[in-house]
């Protein structure tokens, strides 16, 4: 895909229709405001599901993404369409039926995610995501799994997927440069190149206090983790200047990192409190520096 995605979350179902058009309007205007929407190939929507009971900010029911992708669509340009879709609380045909609507509907590619954090696996018995790319290998063109590049066998598990038809990869926000050496040791023992859409999440001043990223990121006892926990941690606490500085180093050694390790790449810009004025101006620091469209880093 090539491509620069922007992640834009469903408002919630109270808000109603003109809620969603107002979350859309705002979101374009701080995109064109700071020079982000003549970078932006896909808008990326998430299926949202309840998690764990710990969650720092409490997620209430929110629009579908195909209601979403539908008031979405008109008021940002040429954008096209990607999604994450849960699989595995549904069968095969149901699950069948929602791929092909959010096909026709226009979206270009699908991350099939699997069972939400602190969920037995007994209660998620329908489809898994690896099997779910190998399903719609001929209903969807691009069918994406998640990579977690700090989770321990990450390597058998990406690739056990691209077996099984996956052909991108979306990381989970990334706050370290660790994902170039799982991509560097992933190159070296498979054949395998799905295409990676490196996650970067802004993170504002109010995650001292709230911690919602430190909770997107957490694996408890996994020393890497922790590290990228410290980061978010420091980058927070300090002022908007030197928190877009950290945030803008770290994509240049992510970046730097992974260029020329023959993947393809895209982008996948994430604020987990809501797209800001902040968020929008260091996605677009980030993107001068090096965007899928340019050539590659030398």
């Amino acid at each position: 895909m090539h491509t620069v995605a922007l992640e834009l979350v469903p408002p919630e179902l109270r808000a109603g229709m003109d809620g969603a058009v107002e979350v859309v309007r705002t979101a374009a205007e701080h995109c064109c405001r700071y020079g982000l929407a003549n970078h932006l190939g896909h808008l990326l929507i998430p299926g949202l599901i309840a998690e764990d009971q710990d969650r720092p900010v409490t997620l209430t029911p929110r629009m579908d993404v195909l209601d979403f992708w539908n008031v979405a669509r008109p008021s940002l340009g040429a954008v096209a369409g990607l999604c994450t879709q849960v699989t595995v609380f549904q069968d095969e045909c149901q699950l069948a039926a929602r791929v092909r609507r959010l096909r026709d509907a226009g979206m270009d590619g699908i991350a099939f995610v699997g069972k939400p954090h602190g969920l037995a696996p007994a209660d998620a018995p329908g489809v898994t995501p690896g099997d779910a790319a190998r399903l719609f290998h001929d209903l969807i063109p691009q069918r994406g799994v998640v990579l977690i590049p700090t989770r321990r066998g990450e390597h058998d598990r990406l690739a056990a997927k691209c077996e099984r038809g996956a052909t991108f990869a979306l990381t989970q926000l990334l706050y370290s440069a660790r994902i170039a050496d799982f991509l560097r040791d992933f190159a070296a023992h498979t054949a395998h190149r799905p295409e990676i859409l490196l996650s970067f999440g802004f993170v504002p001043g109010m995650e001292q206090h709230v911690r919602l990223i430190d909770w997107l990121i957490h694996d408890p006892g996994n020393e890497r983790v922790r590290k990228e926990q410290e980061f978010v941690a420091r980058t927070a606490a300090c002022s908007p200047e030197q928190r877009r500085r950290n945030l803008l180093d770290l994509y240049r050694r992510v970046v730097d990192g992974v260029h020329d390790l023959g993947f393809p790449l895209s982008v996948h810009l994430e604020a987990p409190y809501g797209v800001s004025g902040g968020a929008c101006e260091t996605f677009a620091a980030m993107l001068d520096y090096w965007s899928p469209h340019m050539e590659p880093r030398r």
